[in-house]
């Protein structure tokens, strides 16, 4: 780690062990709302530590991302469903097409949510009404993980089995661009603060920039058993990604430099990040909690 970079970090238990916390997200209620994926639940707290269980919720929720109509939306992986929670926790279900394993969500720019369908190998779309679309991605077993809002109005996600991040135009148009390392296994992926897309390389402990024109950069973690998972641009303009393999929190600049930082609980699973209303980040623990992290 480099002379002068730190975080402070403080871990808030919210359940036990056995309930799995995984995606995580800032509400428009100046909370923090996180998944519970082995529990069926959805937690909210606040930076100060408040927290309220709801639920149950439709099985394996996953990933969560704020709507565009002041709800949280989130996907409900074993349910084969997309799930709506308003900040009072009412739950909404909506089906998704039978068997697909929705995994990643994130509001799009067309005022819409759009998710990955892991088992089938699509992309889907959803409006706030539920109406629901669904567009094939090329290749078997792909198994499309993350996604994200892109800086050209597109979506951007990634293919966990395909080596290779994909782009979807908001008429259903998908791009596939093919990843120079085998067995890179990317899952999380963000908009970076450079007009780039960022991904964390879960098989091959790298964090990856990729260009909307499809050129790939790829910068090593130090540890070769990291397993990076997710990512998020983080205040300063940094990125900033959990290493599920070794319990740390790492940042990297937009010119490659890399910070990691430990966990106080070795082995916690840290899996979805995302910056909070008080400008620190926050990460789901599987293991049962969430964590503050201050950067120095």
């Amino acid at each position: 780690m480099p002379q002068g970079s730190y975080a402070t970090i403080k871990e808030f238990t919210v359940c036990d062990p056995d309930a799995g916390p995984y995606g995580i997200t800032a509400g428009p209620d100046g909370a923090l709302w996180c998944t519970l994926v082995h529990a069926g639940r959805i937690a909210r707290m606040t930076p100060g530590g408040d927290l309220v269980l709801h639920g149950p919720v439709p099985a394996g929720p996953m990933i969560i991302t704020a709507g565009p109509d002041g709800a949280l939306w989130f996907t409900a992986f074993q349910d084969h469903a997309i799930g709506r929670i308003s900040t009072a926790g009412e739950v909404t279900r909506f089906a998704a097409p039978e068997g697909c394993g929705p995994c990643g969500i994130a509001a799009g720019p067309d005022g819409a949510l759009w998710f990955t369908q892991m088992h089938t190998g699509g992309i889907g779309r959803i409006t706030v009404d539920g109406r629901l679309t669904s567009h094939p991605v090329p290749g078997d077993g792909t198994m499309p993980s993350m996604i994200t809002a892109g800086p050209d109005g597109a979506l951007w996600f990634t293919l966990n089995q395909g080596n290779a991040v994909g782009r979807i135009s908001p008429d259903g148009d998908v791009t596939v661009h093919a990843l120079p390392t085998e067995g890179s296994a990317p899952v999380g992926i963000t908009a970076g603060p450079d007009g780039a897309l960022w991904f964390a390389a879960i098989g091959t402990a790298h964090i990856g920039r990729i260009t909307t024109d499809g050129k790939v950069t790829e910068f090593p973690l130090p540890d070769r058993g990291a397993r990076p998972h997710a990512i998020v641009t983080g205040p300063g303009g940094d990125l900033w990604f959990t290493e599920w393999g070794t319990a740390h929190v790492g940042r990297i600049t937009t010119g490659g430099r890399i910070d990691e930082h430990p966990l106080p609980t070795p082995g916690c699973e840290p899996h979805g990040i995302a910056p909070g209303p008080d400008g620190a980040l926050w990460v789901a623990l599987e293991t049962g909690a969430i964590a503050r992290v201050a950067a120095g």
